[in-house]
């Protein structure tokens, strides 16, 4: 899978993202510090739910996206880890029993499995609790800019976002469904955490109020590439996660077929860097970094 920017991948590009993730992790670490006591439960679900190894391909963006825009510093850091904390949450309640039952997730048990239902429900609350102090504690910030985070972060969770795309891919994706109605719920469950990303990259830079638009559309069609992504991979054995969870569900691939979807994927993906080259131009980190991502053919999770 490739997108069509000429952008180059080179040493610098890598020791660059080699730093951020590095950034990310020590950031993550000490938002989530080791509470001492081996019978807190809680804490270490949450250590272990959102430490566990992952690509950080949010945070990431986050902060290639607002460093494009001129920002530097903490906040962009704050931002990116309290979105992590946000969609470790998303995954531990995604893989409960009572929605896909998963049991593997990032090549280990499922929280669920290992610490059980009543601690997995307690830790995706406190994970989103603790995301949004992480947004609402940002000094750096002026009061009006924190508020319009937290609003940001609360749409992308809620009944506007990741809420309402997953129960619509429960209860209406076990029935027949139109390609409207399925690249509505990918949006909702995938494409609304990458516009919260790109809003929050705007609004910490100060840019023009042109470019908010353009940064929201590139989310959008982020967000169905990445679900079509992952669906053509359900599968796929490869040991991260649990595989055959799509068997009877309505998804693009369900719908048309491997192939179809194979082809609107790159579509997504041309569409997505033509709105990236509007706003940072034809040499931008963002579309080598995505390039990559979907190069190496795995999902980000």
């Amino acid at each position: 899978m490739t997108m069509d920017s000429g952008a180059t991948v080179d040493h610098g590009f890598t020791e660059r993202l080699a730093q951020l993730r590095a950034s990310i992790e020590k950031r993550l670490d000490e938002l989530l510090p080791e509470s001492g006591n081996e019978r807190d439960l809680v804490a270490v679900a949450m250590r272990e739910s959102t430490l566990a190894p992952g690509k950080r391909m949010r945070p990431i963006l986050l902060l290639l996206a607002a460093d494009g825009l001129g920002h530097q510093g903490d906040p962009g850091l704050e931002l990116g880890c309290a979105v992590e904390l946000i969609h470790a949450a998303s995954l531990v309640l995604d893989d409960m029993p009572c929605m896909d039952n998963a049991s593997l997730r990032r090549g280990r048990p499922t929280v669920h499995l290992k610490f059980g239902e009543d601690v997995a429900i307690l830790t995706a609350v406190a994970l989103l609790s603790r995301a949004f102090g992480v947004i609402a504690s940002i000094n750096d910030l002026s009061p009006v800019i924190r508020t319009q985070l937290v609003e940001v972060a609360a749409n992308a969770v809620g009944m506007q976002g990741l809420v309402r795309g997953q129960f619509q891919d429960l209860r209406d994706g076990q029935q027949a469904r139109r390609a409207e109605e399925i690249a509505m719920t990918n949006n909702l469950k995938t494409g609304a955490l990458f516009g919260a990303i790109m809003d929050m990259a705007w609004l910490i830079s100060s840019s023009d109020v042109l470019v908010r638009p353009i940064l929201q559309n590139f989310a959008v069609e982020l967000g169905q590439a990445f679900q079509m992504h992952d669906d053509l991979r359900d599968k796929c054995s490869d040991g991260d996660k649990d595989q055959g969870k799509d068997t009877g569900k309505s998804t693009f691939v369900s719908l048309y077929g491997e192939d179809k979807v194979r082809e609107q994927l790159q579509v997504h993906l041309s569409n997505a860097e033509r709105n990236l080259h509007k706003v940072y131009g034809e040499s931008h980190m963002i579309a080598g970094y995505m390039r990559m991502v979907f190069d190496k053919a795995s999902v980000i999770a």
